[in-house]
């Protein structure tokens, strides 16, 4: 069990760009078609790579076994406890519309808390700005994150400030 709720580190950025896009477009089906079904169906993707990395995320098993590996790019890697705190980022947006969406009928709410996701999953498939890792190395810069939870991200904000 303890094995299973691992999160990878460090994080492959074709992979993680790839999962991102494919938000995205599910976000952007989900408000288009107002499909409400398709918002648990998202929250259950990010609840499963915050706790599990890709292991029980169909989206990003594709990613990690099928796309990535056939793609012939120099891949870059990212520190995991970043990408992690930016998956719980979505789960939280995702989890929260799912509320908003069934428990509380405020369905125009739901669907702009996705569109908000569905920018910010866009900006990282498109150009690899991930605004959730920015507010993670923000909270370091703050204090609010030891230096402890991530040995590399406090290296690079070490070495960007010297």
């Amino acid at each position: 069990m303890r094995g299973l709720l691992t999160f990878p580190n460090p994080v492959n950025e074709t992979s993680a760009r790839f999962v991102a896009g494919s938000v995205a477009v599910l976000a952007v089906v989900t408000i288009a078609f107002q499909q409400g079904w398709l918002i648990p169906v998202l929250a259950y993707g990010f609840v499963a790579r915050v706790l599990t990395g890709p292991t029980l995320s169909p989206l990003a098993l594709l990613a990690t076994r099928v796309v990535t590996p056939r793609l012939r790019v120099r891949h870059r890697y990212s520190p995991g406890p970043a990408k992690r705190f930016a998956q719980g980022i979505g789960a939280v947006f995702t989890l929260t519309a799912t509320a908003l969406y069934y428990a509380a009928g405020a369905h125009t709410a739901s669907f702009a808390l996705l569109a908000v996701l569905a920018v910010f999953a866009s900006l990282e498939a498109a150009i690899g700005l991930c605004v959730g890792c920015q507010a993670f190395y923000l909270g370091m810069r703050l204090g609010l994150v030891p230096p402890s939870v991530c040995e590399d991200c406090a290296r690079v904000l070490t070495a960007e400030t010297a």
